[in-house]
């Protein structure tokens, strides 16, 4: 950036930066940060995950469920019922196959993370994980 020097009526001298190359080079970063972003849809609940020492990280693209200690099921921050979870699945096996996450929390009963599995099955997923918090 060159400053601009000017003049006064009273002939002191003044010095401006110009501002506009920077603040363009800002919208430009922000712009390609906003677009490379990957955006992680999260079950808007939280869960107390069981741990394991097999644990590892899975694809960003994927579909989260969350099983609550009360057998509640949670997707995309609202409510949903065992039923509806198979259309789910299945309208999202539509666009593009991915991986189904289920958050269930150590306090759930086991019956209820079974029949989770099964309607994910039915509608659809091939790959079903559960998630475990990785042992230190």
């Amino acid at each position: 950036m060159k400053p601009i020097y000017s003049m006064d009526e009273n002939g002191t001298g003044k010095v401006e930066v110009n501002m506009s190359p920077l603040i363009d080079c800002v919208f430009l970063l922000l712009i390609f940060f906003i677009v490379t972003t990957v955006f992680v849809e999260e079950t808007g609940v939280e869960v107390k995950k069981p741990q394991a020492a097999s644990a590892q990280d899975l694809e960003k693209n994927s579909l989260m469920f969350a099983l609550t200690a009360d057998g509640h099921i949670v997707h995309g921050g609202r409510q949903v019922s065992l039923n509806s979870v198979r259309g789910i699945v299945a309208r999202q096996m539509r666009e593009k196959d991915l991986p189904v996450i289920l958050m269930a929390d150590t306090a759930t009963r086991t019956g209820v993370l079974v029949d989770l599995i099964d309607e994910c099955k039915l509608g659809g997923a091939q790959h079903i994980s559960i998630a475990a918090q990785r042992e230190y």
